[in-house]
Formats: structure tokens, C-alpha cells, sequence
């Protein structure tokens, strides 16, 4: 085996065949990793090989197509086939010299990781994982297009056999979804299931996704072995059918292929029915398909039956989102997940509501009523603006289905008031979902339209009003606070008089301190020092970005009496003490600290409990920094802030915890290279590697052709 094995590589590299072979591969993976992953600063490889893996369908043929049946066709195989040597080593020794062949371009982009690890935070898990999934389709491919080259004498046959199953495999997940979803039966869904044992780039995509599934490993060795052991049966046929023994060595090779087709769908077969935390594991950096402990302990504790029904037909079902359900089911003996076809069951939906929801969107139904979590709120998405559209950039499978769970399981929803009408900075719609999946109600409120604030507000949002109130808008404001009202406080710096409004602030005796916060510590403020990195302070607001790192771009000041016999104050934001509250904002350009500036440090985020006279109790949470709970600073760091917002609302609607699970984004922050880096790395993968391959390749093919 090993003879034939060196034999076999060294006719790769002493022929042109094996230098294009690498020159294109090691061009194309260049060209995508220049673009996605230098350029666009993309934390994973994945989206390379994921890019190149249709460049297989071409590059294997061609590669494996003159292996056996060119031997075949010069009659130099009777040389293999007389040796003392197994057929099975025989296949084996040719097929690892592909290998060797396919796994250099592999070994190539396999290195790219060291060079991305030191432009920011690696998706590390992801890309081995995808490189792998990359690998073992390769095997696949080389395994096929050498049975291919078995069956037949002529090179262009073996090439355009291994292309058209190749292809196959490629468009098989594609094809299943069509059949799926276009069937009107049964009959329809067996067909589909039954094409998806030669669905190759589902099972490598699904390695893709950051996630190292046992089963889409084990398919792809068993199916190489399978593949192998039929070229072997092949050849053996051949080898004895000079001894007249041809009918009986076929009868015995059928059997063969068939018992080892029985266990090799028998392995796979079984692997699906072992429970999905034995064979998947999460190997994502921010964990995105792990559950929280926050669902853990939720759902965990669960003593009211729920009911899951997902719009969609088994066959056709979200992996991700499959995954996720069956992750809840296993944490409580009160989750039931029913698939419900639409096409069985047109009409399913109507009892829950009159809009058709889209596939696979999910009807929640609990003791406390019904919601709907439609597909499209299960991912995230975000404008491209390269490509003028919109792509996936998160997964909010948890979040949505905690927050729909526990909706239905509860009476007490919580409704909050949105003022309105003194040109407010309006919400992001991240942060209104927040309020949705804090299972709080809101609504827009304009003062002046009211008499009162109404009955049913658990709390209200004043958020950066840049008019002042007036004087009846502040009374109600006022009145509804003495009454037990809760409230969530932004003051925003307007370099105007905003005295009604600073009334609402001073019935918790909180003013605000004059000018904008800069920080003097570099280690506190993200750019410039405009832009604060506060310190977290322990406490029930701060338990869910305990650890992490909020962004309080623009803020000013609080301050409050030390000593109060009616008000208690919880500060959970504060500066380091290098900070200043810089008074002269027309001079923002200007970091240092001038004459007339304030000295740190400050207090930036402070809950407040005070007691009403009619011996109740009002609570406020005071954040003096309007651009906080903005997308923009949420995404500087990733979900934190709406963290924060998320526990904010739970503390004012009087909730132990927040039940607010954030979206999880595939990112975690983009790399980012200096030019002369990617000059270099791109001359080096997409011009240097290729070219050189291809000259060695040509100064070789000369060198023969004169020979």
C-alpha cells in the first residue's frame, strides 16, 4: 500500500494536473479570504470555505478522474491487479495520496486563524469546526470520484459521472426543500427524507454554523467508507473475472455493498435517535445555540403545562430553532412541541388569529392565554450596505420563546407610558423589543392630551426631552408619582432651561451637575472621553452585565443628599476618579480639564426609593446619559446595554429578575488590519502561492514534453 501510495502522489506533483489543482484552490480560498475576512474583517473562516466549497464540484473530477480508469484504459492497472497487495490497500493507497493532494490548500487556510487571532476576537471554535466539515466533504468527494474512475476506461466519463453526483450532493438540500414543501402527501415527505442521505452540503454547513454535530462527522466517514468498500468491490470484480468466477464474485459483491449499505445507514440512523447533548455541542465564542442559566432556571421550575406548535412540517424545520425547542422540552416535563403541517392543516391558525403567520413561526398556548412568535422575530437582521439588502446577524431563539413562555403562563403584564410631546429621543426598535420580551405592554402618552397619567401605568419613561415641560405636564407627572408611580429618568444636556422638568428630577432631591463627562483614565472611554466605560456597581439592577462592559456615550452627572430619612439611593454607574464634568461644551474638541471644569467622580446611574405620604412607595431609576440605551452604543458592546435596559424595566414593574433574553449576535466584533498588512497577506495568498504553483507546474510539464 505504501508503494502505491508514493507512487501515486508523486505522479500529482510530476504532472501539471496536481500544480493547477493547487494554483486554482489556493487562488480561489485567497480571493475569498482577501474579501471576507482581510477586507470585511469577518472573525471566522467559515464564510470562506463555505464560499469555495461549489469549486470542489469542479476541482475533485478533475483530480481524481484519471486515477483508475486511465490505468484501465493502458491496461498498466493488470500490473496493480496481479500484485501480491489487497484491493483494498490498493484502494486505500491511492485514495490517501488525494488526500495528502486535497489537505495541502486545506493545511494553507487552516493557518489563516494565527494571522486573524491578533486583529480582535476569534471565532476559533467556528472555524476549526467548519475546516474540518470542509475536510471531510473533500474526503467524500475524492472517494466518489474514485469509484467513478473504477467503473469506466474513458477519463471524460469518470470526470462527468463524479461532476453530475457531486453536483448532486450540492443541491440536494435545496431539492429536499422543494419536494417538502411543494408535496401534497405523505408520499412526498418519504421522497424528501430518502434524498437527504445524499445531502453533502447540509451536514457541511451545519458544521459551519458553529456547531460540532456527531451526526454530519459521522456521515461524512461512513459514507467515505461505504464509497471506498464499493470501489474495492469494483475492482475485485475485475480481478476475477479473467477466472470465470464473474457471476458468483457479483452475486457475492451485492451482498456485500448491501450489508454495508444496511450498517452504514443503520449507524446514521441510530445516532439521530441519541439525545442532541450527547452529539452537539456549542462551540460558538458568545454560545449561541447554549441555553442561559436565566432559561434554565425559568423553565427548569415551570409547573404549568405549555404547548409549542410550529407552523412547518418536520421535514421542512428549522435546524437552529429545532435544536433550541427540543433544549426547552428537555428542561421541563410541562414543554410540548407539536410540528403542525400547513398544508394538512390549512386552517390550524385560525383560532389564535386571522393573519396567516409564516412557516415555521410558533403558536405558543399556555393556561393564560395564546401569542405568536412569527419567524421572521427569531433572527436578527441588519442592513448590508454593500449590497443594498438586509442579512441574518443574530439568533433570538431563546430570548422569544422565554418571553412567549412566560407570557402565557402569567396574568401580570405590566403596562408603561411613554411621554411623548417635549421632542424626545425615540426608542430604537432593539429596545422596544426589549420592553415585548420583558412582557411589558407600552404605549405613547402626550401629556397635554390627559388629564392624568392613567391608572393602569406601572411606571413611565421620560426619555431626553429636549423642551421643558409645562407646568400642568410636570403636575401630572408630579401627582402620579406621589400616588406609588415609578419611573424611568434620561435627562439629556440641551444648554437651555429645562427647570419644569428638573422639578420631576428634585421630588428625589437629584439635580444634575452642569456640562458633559470626560474621562481622564484611557481605560475607562471607548474613541475619545466623551465616550465613558462606567464602573458597574453590584446590585440587582447590574446582575446581568456583572462582568461585562456597558457604553454611557455623553453623560452628565448626578448628584443627591448623602443622608435622607424618605429616600433611599442605589447608585450602579459611576466614573473613575480621574473624570471631570467639562462645562464649556463649545470647546468639545478640547479633552483637558480647563479652569471652570468639575472634578469626578460622579455617579452616572442611580436608583432611587422614596416614600409617598400616603405611606406607599415611588421608585425611579435616573440614567443621565440619553444616548445609552441607543443601538448605536449597544452595538460598541454587543447586547450589554440592552442588558441593562432589560433589568431596569424588570426592577420598575417590581419583578424580582428580568426574564429578557438578548438577541445573540454571530459576531463578535469585527477584525481590523492595517493597510500594509493587507497589501502584503493579499499579494501573498491571491498572487505569490498560485503563481508559483503554477510555474512549477509548467517548468515540469516542459521539462517531460522535451524528455
Amino acid at each position: 500500500m505504501i508503494a502505491i501510495y508514493k507512487r501515486e502522489l508523486q505522479s500529482f506533483f510530476h504532472s501539471f494536473i496536481g500544480w493547477l489543482y493547487l494554483a486554482v484552490m489556493l487562488f480561489m480560498m485567497g480571493i475569498y479570504f482577501m474579501v471576507l475576512n482581510m477586507l470585511s474583517g469577518y472573525p471566522t473562516i467559515s464564510y470562506v470555505l463555505q464560499s469555495v466549497v461549489f469549486l470542489l464540484i469542479i476541482t475533485v473530477p478533475i483530480l481524481t478522474m484519471r486515477t483508475l480508469a486511465e490505468e484501465r484504459k493502458y491496461k498498466t492497472d493488470q500490473l496493480i491487479l496481479t500484485a501480491p497487495v489487497s484491493v483494498g490497500k490498493i484502494v486505500m493507497g491511492k485514495f490517501l495520496a488525494l488526500v495528502i493532494m486535497f489537505a495541502i490548500p486545506v493545511l494553507v487556510i487552516g493557518l489563516a486563524p494565527i494571522l486573524l487571532m491578533r486583529a480582535g476576537e476569534f471565532q476559533t471554535g467556528t472555524s476549526y469546526t467548519s475546516l474540518l466539515g470542509f475536510f471531510l466533504y473533500g474526503c467524500l468527494g475524492l472517494a466518489i470520484g474514485l469509484f467513478m474512475s473504477s467503473l469506466t476506461e474513458s477519463i471524460v466519463i469518470a470526470a462527468v459521472l463524479s461532476f453530475a453526483t457531486m453536483f448532486l450532493g450540492y443541491i440536494m438540500s435545496g431539492l429536499c426543500n422543494v419536494i417538502s414543501s411543494s408535496g401534497t402527501s405523505k408520499i412526498a415527505e418519504y421522497i424528501a427524507k430518502l434524498l437527504r442521505c445524499f445531502d453533502m452540503v447540509g451536514r457541511f454547513d451545519a458544521l459551519c454554523n458553529g456547531y460540532f454535530q456527531v451526526e454530519s462527522v459521522a456521515y461524512f466517514v461512513t459514507a467515505t467508507a461505504f464509497v471506498l468498500f464499493c470501489t474495492t468491490q469494483s475492482i475485485q470484480k475485475r480481478r476475477y473475472a479473467v477466472a470465470g468466477r464473474g457471476v458468483k464474485l457479483g452475486a457475492y459483491s451485492i451482498v456485500n455493498i448491501l450489508l454495508t449499505a444496511i450498517l452504514t445507514i443503520g449507524v446514521n440512523l441510530g445516532l439521530n435517535y441519541v439525545p442532541d447533548q450527547y452529539t452537539s455541542f456549542d462551540v460558538t465564542a458568545n454560545k449561541l445555540y447554549t441555553l442561559t442559566e436565566d432559561t434554565e432556571r425559568i423553565i427548569g421550575g415551570l409547573s404549568q403545562d405549555v404547548t409549542i406548535n410550529v407552523l412547518s412540517e418536520e421535514a421542512a424545520k428549522d435546524e437552529d430553532l429545532d435544536r433550541t425547542l427540543q433544549q426547552f422540552k428537555g428542561l421541563s416535563k410541562h414543554i410540548k412541541v407539536e410540528y403542525i403541517d400547513p398544508i394538512a392543516n390549512p386552517k390550524f391558525y385560525y383560532k389564535y388569529t386571522d393573519t396567516e403567520p409564516s412557516s415555521n413561526s410558533l403558536i405558543v398556548v399556555g393556561p393564560s392565554g395564546d401569542t405568536i412568535v412569527d419567524y421572521n422575530d427569531i433572527y436578527a437582521y441588519e442592513p448590508n450596505y454593500t449590497t443594498y439588502s438586509y442579512e441574518i446577524a443574530g439568533y433570538d431563539g431563546e430570548g422569544q420563546l422565554l418571553s412567549a413562555i412566560m407570557r402565557v403562563t402569567t396574568d401580570d403584564i405590566p403596562k408603561f407610558y411613554i411621554v411623548t410631546g417635549h421632542d424626545e429621543l425615540v426608542f430604537d426598535e432593539k429596545f422596544l423589543n426589549a420592553l415585548a420580551k420583558e412582557n411589558v405592554t407600552y404605549e405613547n402618552l402626550s401629556l397635554h392630551t390627559v388629564d392624568e397619567i392613567p391608572e393602569d401605568a406601572r411606571g413611565i419613561i421620560l426619555n431626553a426631552p429636549v423642551n421643558d415641560y409645562s407646568e400642568d405636564d410636570t403636575n401630572k407627572v408630579l401627582a402620579y408619582l406621589e400616588q406609588g408611580g415609578n419611573a424611568l429618568i434620561i435627562p439629556t444636556w440641551t444648554g437651555t432651561s429645562m427647570e419644569q422638568f428638573e422639578k420631576i428630577m428634585g421630588y428625589y432631591n437629584v439635580s444634575v451637575v452642569d456640562g458633559v463627562i470626560a474621562e481622564g483614565d484611557r481605560s475607562y472611554y471607548y474613541q475619545n472621553p466623551y465616550n465613558l466605560f462606567p464602573e458597574i456597581e453590584e446590585g440587582d439592577l447590574t446582575e446581568k452585565v456583572s462582568g461585562g462592559t456597558v457604553l454611557a456615550p455623553l453623560s452628565r452627572g448626578l448628584t443627591y443628599p448623602e443622608d435622607a430619612d424618605d429616600a433611599y439611593y442605589q447608585p450602579f454607574l459611576t466614573t473613575s476618579e480621574s473624570a471631570f464634568s467639562k462645562t464649556d461644551m463649545m470647546d468639545g474638541d478640547n479633552y483637558r480639564k480647563g479652569e471652570e471644569d468639575i472634578d469626578g467622580p460622579f455617579v452616572i446611574g442611580l436608583k432611587v426609593r422614596k416614600g409617598t405620604e400616603s405611606g406607599g412607595e415611588s421608585q425611579a431609576v435616573i440614567v443621565a446619559t440619553e444616548q445609552m440605551f441607543t443601538a448605536m452604543a449597544d452595538e460598541i458592546v454587543p447586547g450589554y446595554n440592552v442588558k441593562l435596559f432589560g433589568s431596569v424595566i424588570a426592577s420598575l414593574a417590581d419583578r424580582k429578575n428580568s426574564v429578557a433574553i438578548p438577541v445573540k449576535y454571530y459576531a463578535i466584533g469585527y477584525l481590523a488590519f492595517n493597510a500594509q498588512v493587507v497589501y502584503i497577506v493579499g499579494f501573498v495568498s491571491v498572487i505569490l502561492l498560485p503563481l508559483l504553483c503554477l510555474v512549477n507546474g509548467l517548468i515540469i510539464w516542459l521539462s517531460r514534453r522535451k524528455k
